[in-house]
């Protein structure tokens, strides 16, 4: 299969390149500056242009575009650049799908739809929830419906925290860890949807290849975790003490809005991916630290 993907530089999609390549397919890049290898394609979402023929061929498109949720406090200014890095180039995307006839489009969403649940699992058919992501969250994936109305197959895997070797939550929280510094967030009773990078990878490529889904999937491991859990099982990984606790007035203080949203409860449950008999190579939050720590 000849697949597109936006987003290849980010940390799902510098993954995912070489995973599909693996698995036998093609894969053209599509970059926003002049290309400088025989794989990618330029594309300027903003202006909503895509090169011409950077799409001849192409039977799945995907798209990872979105600037990083927690990469800084969250200002007005701020908050429009996570929608607008979202919006755009689905919309672009979508558009090309459309006016194309290419026949699937697996555009990335998150686990922000849900909002938060509580003790009460959340699979995909369950209702989004209140706060700035998950607004942002049916924003992105109403952006995909041209692709859809046009008879695309629109995929909308929404991802969960991702861990990996290097980067990601991992790579925010790891450094304070080893100072002995890690300690549970709040109460440490919310539960966090977190999934291995590799099988993130392997879950879109899954989606790319499977034909009859379609829909929102949650890609998150079987098992969530709540912080507590996370936090002590990262200190062991990591051979560090974890006592401390962060109280929510002291994260309040120190990232603003975007706080309220760390310490959302989200007990996701991938039954889509679950149901169509995908396998998770780390089901459990040991068995994915254990691994990711080896490989730094």
């Amino acid at each position: 299969m000849r697949v597109a993907v936006a987003g290849s530089s980010g940390l799902i999609g510098s993954a995912l390149v070489p995973e599909l390549r693996a698995a036998g397919h093609e894969v053209v890049r599509l970059v926003r500056r002049p290309p400088a290898a025989a794989d990618e394609r330029a594309w300027d979402p903003p202006a909503g242009r895509i090169a011409g023929g950077a799409l001849d061929g192409v039977e799945a498109v995907v798209n990872l575009c979105g600037a990083g949720v927690g990469d800084r406090r969250w200002s007005h200014a701020r908050k429009q650049v996570l929608l607008d890095s979202r919006i755009e180039p689905t919309e672009v995307l979508a558009a090309a799908v459309a006016e194309r006839g290419i026949p699937a489009l697996v555009n990335a969403s998150a686990v922000g739809w849900y909002g938060d649940t509580g003790e009460r699992e959340a699979d995909e058919t369950a209702p989004s929830g209140k706060g700035f992501l998950s607004g942002l969250c049916r924003q992105w994936e109403a952006a995909a419906d041209r692709a859809r109305e046009a008879g695309a197959r629109v995929v909308q895997p929404r991802i969960g925290q991702v861990l990996a070797p290097r980067g990601g939550v991992l790579g925010r929280l790891r450094p304070l860890f080893r100072l002995g510094l890690g300690g549970r967030l709040g109460s440490g009773r919310q539960y966090v949807p977190w999934i291995h990078i590799a099988d993130t990878v392997s879950a879109i490529r899954f989606l790319l290849e499977h034909g009859s889904i379609s829909g929102p999937v949650n890609v998150s491991a079987p098992a969530p975790v709540t912080n507590a859990e996370l936090t002590r099982a990262l200190g062991h990984a990591l051979s560090r003490p974890a006592p401390w606790m962060v109280p929510r007035f002291v994260l309040r203080v120190a990232a603003g809005e975007l706080a309220d949203e760390i310490l959302l409860s989200q007990r996701v449950v991938p039954k889509v991916l679950r149901d169509n008999g995908f396998t998770f190579r780390y089901s459990t939050i040991e068995a994915a630290l254990a691994d990711l720590e080896c490989r730094r």
